[in-house]
């Protein structure tokens, strides 16, 4: 499912989950607006009770936007839309972010996905990209600055589209099939980690280097 906010019909962010609880714990890092503004929900056929939706509702409301519409094929989900005075839109068409890349959909600079990043995926930010989740061998996802994955990452990861050299590529486990920052591709290790500490991969006299990330306080 993926959620839409947009202001005076243009789109200003968008966050996408297998659940509604991952949807929650994303929109905490929305800033309250002056202006109330709007959102979507797209869920598929994913089914979501009253209570789900009332809680999301809530949290939305606490940053000043409003859930306007719910597009699901799921009755359940489209009568708990409409009990709560929300419009529900019954429909089969499925929105499918796989194979779909994530600036296409969003303007704003950052993009956070919550989840699994299956083989065949394509996520793509406009600035920076945090993944919250496992990146599988098969899936692409690259960034204008920096990538941040917290969880796995497994596939291929392109770092610096806008030409910076000093974009990074940061995960828990760093296993990369293939790392590229701005014009620079290297191949990821042979080796799968063994370390308990996240690693950076980063552009050194023209060559992607890996080194445990360290964070100062």
């Amino acid at each position: 499912m993926h959620l839409q906010i947009k202001e005076n019909n243009k789109l200003i962010s968008c966050f996408y989950s297998q659940s509604i609880t991952g949807l929650n714990k994303a929109i905490y890092q929305i800033n309250k607006t002056d202006k109330q503004i709007c959102a979507t929900l797209f869920c598929n056929e994913k089914k979501i009770s009253c209570n789900e939706l009332l809680v999301l509702q809530k949290i939305l409301l606490k940053s000043n936007i409003k859930l306007t519409n719910i597009y699901s094929s799921s009755r359940e989900s489209v009568i708990a839309a409409k009990s709560l005075k929300i419009n529900g839109i019954f429909s089969h068409k499925i929105f499918d972010n796989s194979n779909t890349r994530i600036e296409k959909q969003c303007n704003n600079k950052d993009v956070t996905h919550f989840g699994i990043v299956r083989s065949g995926d394509q996520i793509s930010s406009k600035g920076n990209l945090f993944i919250m989740g496992d990146v599988n061998p098969g899936a692409q996802i690259s960034a204008k600055k920096n990538i941040y994955v917290w969880g796995k990452l497994c596939g291929v990861a392109y770092a610096g589209k806008n030409g910076n050299d000093d974009s990074t590529i940061s995960s828990l486990y760093l296993n990369a099939l293939q790392l590229r920052i701005n014009e620079t591709v290297a191949i990821g290790p042979e080796e799968k980690p063994t370390n308990n500490y996240p690693e950076i991969a980063l552009l050194e006299k023209g060559k992607i280097v890996i080194k445990p990330l360290i964070i100062n306080s």
